[in-house]
């Protein structure tokens, strides 16, 4: 298990910050903690999902309990997420939390899984065990620690936050393209802790081009690297691009076969899928449904003014991510390249779900 969190004086408190441990380690499942608690009061047990295939995290703390040499009969389990009822890739947890003799558990929030959705308190019921929900405040943070999961579930496609750092005046780079470092090293450390907790980064060929990112996560430590994704319609990155030096998965996004650029590309270990839309780009629609059947939980986008004016003008931006740094610096890129409006109204609305200072920079996470 990563290394365990401060105790709280809450046992729900305290499985949210193991399931927060989760965060690089479990995708494509939920990021859930769960502590156990005898019938005396005293905690004999604690864990938090693996990585896929491996315990989940209810099976984790009866296995710490039974380390330490402590009978989980008659204990309560605080559990983030509503236990599984079904096969996957490994049983039902439901199953384990019976058989451990378990009396009571304290749930923070429903599965959206189909395959659960329900099922698992029903089970737990179904056995004599009581179950309890553990309150508003506790099933929003075990949502938000799992947006991307709740999204793929509930609606087919994967969490979208869009990073961007700029300045004063909205401007994320020169009109010569000069744009390291608008913002602090405090702040794109702090994007990285953001791109761990994605399944897949996303940028687009002008980035690649411009700017040559290894687009991977550095400086904190993850068990799997997220997959990155170039959107490049004409196949126009080189195979001597930065993003080949990273240990990480690539995939490009082709509007069109082009095997002459194609193979250079798999030659440096690139997946290419094909993804035509109907104006010679690629069809981001489809794309993100791809995400979804390859069950990308969140989707981190760091990309250029076109690209993200693609995705925001589709509706698809769920979350804006913006480092801004306290400087002018006039004439220079943009944000996103969203066309020219005649009212207000048709503008593009978020709103501040939080606000905080990271070294010189501020941190503005808006939402739609």
């Amino acid at each position: 298990m990563t290394q365990p969190p401060p105790h709280s004086s809450d046992p729900m408190q305290h499985a949210l910050a193991l399931a927060e441990c989760a965060i690089g380690v479990t995708e494509p499942n939920p990021r859930v903690g769960c502590v156990l608690v005898a019938a005396d009061g005293r905690w004999i047990g604690e864990g938090h999902t693996q990585a896929a295939g491996s315990a989940h995290a209810e099976v984790m703390a009866l296995r710490d309990a039974a380390a330490r040499g402590h009978d989980t009969h008659g204990a309560t389990a605080y559990v983030t997420l509503e236990p599984c009822s079904h096969h996957g890739r490994t049983p039902p947890c439901c199953d384990a939390l019976v058989a451990a003799s378990v009396a009571r558990v304290v749930v923070a929030a429903g599965d959206p899984n189909p395959a659960v959705n329900g099922q698992g308190v029903e089970r737990l019921r179904a056995a004599g065990i009581t179950v309890d929900w553990a309150g508003d405040a506790a099933a929003e943070a075990s949502r938000e620690l799992n947006m991307g999961f709740f999204s793929r579930m509930q609606r087919g496609r994967p969490w979208v936050r869009m990073k961007i750092a700029a300045s004063l005046d909205g401007r994320t780079a020169l009109d010569n393209g000069a744009s390291q470092w608008i913002t602090g090293e405090a702040a794109r450390h702090d994007g990285h802790a953001w791109r761990r907790r994605a399944a897949a980064l996303l940028t687009g060929s002008g980035t690649v081009l411009s700017d040559d990112p290894r687009l991977d996560v550095r400086g904190h430590p993850i068990q799997m690297q997220p997959l990155r994704i170039v959107v490049d319609s004409q196949l126009a990155t080189p195979p001597d691009a930065r993003l080949f030096e990273a240990a990480a998965p690539l995939l490009f996004v082709a509007a069109k076969p082009d095997e002459a650029r194609a193979v250079p590309l798999r030659v440096q270990g690139a997946e290419i899928v094909f993804l035509p839309g109907a104006d010679g780009h690629v069809d981001l629609d489809a794309l993100l449904s791809e995400l979804a059947r390859r069950d990308i939980n969140e989707l981190h986008v760091e990309a250029g003014a076109r690209l993200n004016a693609a995705l925001l003008s589709a509706g698809w931006v769920d979350e804006l991510l913006v480092y801004q740094a306290p400087m002018l610096v006039g004439p220079g890129r943009g944000m996103a390249a969203l066309p020219a409006l005649e009212t207000l109204e048709g503008a593009q609305r978020f709103r501040f779900h939080r606000v905080d200072r990271v070294g010189e920079d501020l941190r503005l996470l808006l939402r739609r």
